[in-house]
């Protein structure tokens, strides 16, 4: 009993958009287990997911495959209550939503819509959501990852961008609201291919060119966010960019 106990009192990292071994939901996956925290990982694959919860484990980390569709309607607020027998929720990172893209004049309202719901919508639901429950708990960490369209529209990203950078004004908006109430918001933009199975599947010519440290590495990445989470609250940083070295911009 004493046992069960303890392991409730762990604090909880929730991690949503978890997909391959090789990217960067599991790259946060092993970096918040590793800092000490039970890591509950989402994403629409449960094998992948299934396969990163025994790797955790057999390292003698505590991890817990939650797999769903963060736009399926009350998803967030039944995950948040099978949340609450594990422990203290901690820090939640919202990760979702892949780039896509297509051209403007063959894009409809579906695709933009589509886009719309994983990047932005979901993002504010699983925002409000776990901040209500944090908020009640006295503070916690709340990461939004975001991208290069956060700031500027590209052509044929119409979609992604107009998502994108909603999500940066909901991260913006819910630090200014909760961050008096010990809740550090923050928005992290990744600025160029990160170095994954993705990148390599879908973009595999540009990532044949690259070179060492010529993409962003999961591992590096991963670690700003640790670093995000420990930050003293006298020096919260709400925004960040991260970008290789020989990225321009």
């Amino acid at each position: 009993m004493q046992q069960q106990t303890t392991e409730a009192a762990s604090p909880v990292a929730w991690i949503v958009g978890v997909g391959p071994s090789r990217g960067l939901g599991a790259a946060l996956a092993r970096r918040f287990t590793q800092g000490g925290l039970k890591v509950v990982v989402t994403g629409r694959t449960p094998e992948k997911l299934d396969a990163l919860v025994q790797e955790l484990r057999a390292a003698g980390w505590q991890a817990v495959a939650a797999p769903g569709d963060l736009t399926e309607p009350g998803f967030v607020q039944k995950t948040l209550t099978m949340l609450s027998a594990l422990g203290r929720l901690q820090v939640a990172i919202f990760n979702a939503g892949g780039n896509r893209w297509m051209p403007t004049l063959q894009m409809d309202d579906a695709f933009f819509e589509e886009v719309w719901r994983l990047c932005c919508l979901a993002g504010f639901t699983f925002g409000r959501e776990t901040a209500r429950v944090m908020l009640g708990q006295g503070g916690g960490t709340l990461l939004f990852t975001g991208a290069s369209g956060s700031l500027r529209g590209r052509p044929q990203f119409t979609a992604f961008a107009a998502a994108k950078a909603g999500l940066r004004m909901v991260s913006q908006s819910m630090a200014r609201e909760f961050g008096p109430h010990g809740l550090h918001v923050a928005h992290v933009i990744i600025d160029g291919l990160i170095d994954g199975d993705r990148a390599r599947e879908v973009a595999s010519e540009a990532m044949a060119h690259k070179g060492s440290d010529d993409a962003l590495s999961p591992t590096a990445i991963a670690e700003t966010y640790w670093q995000l989470h420990t930050q003293p609250r006298s020096t919260w940083t709400q925004e960040l960019d991260l970008r290789p070295f020989s990225e321009s911009f």
